[in-house]
């Protein structure tokens, strides 16, 4: 049973379960929020750009920004196997598209 899920005991995941059967306001357990994702990982085993790209995907998932700025980390703090839990915000880049400064006004 070992060698058949070892293959995805170092998996990272986002530290966000269901409660099923519960009232909604304990529906979700775990640190992760729409808006501020936390992934769970084993920083010997998974790059920053895994970890980073998942919490970009929550964002996204949720709609609630268009990528996740790193705010926390914590050591010890998830499972045995991944014991690192990185929380992000969700942030929307606003670009200003305004063509109206573009020197080339009617006079």
């Amino acid at each position: 049973m070992l060698g058949l899920s070892a293959c995805s005991i170092f998996d990272p995941y986002v530290d966000r379960r269901r409660n099923a059967g519960a009232p909604p306001q304990y529906l979700y357990v775990g640190r992760s929020s729409p808006t501020n994702p936390s992934i769970c990982y084993n920083g010997l085993i998974t790059d920053e750009q895994t970890v980073q790209q998942m919490a970009d995907d929550e964002c996204k998932k949720y709609k609630t920004g268009d990528h996740a700025e790193f705010l926390s980390e914590d050591i010890v703090s998830c499972k045995l196997l991944l014991p690192n839990r990185k929380t992000f915000t969700c942030v929307t880049t606003t670009e200003n598209k305004d063509d109206s400064n573009t020197g080339t006004e009617n006079k």
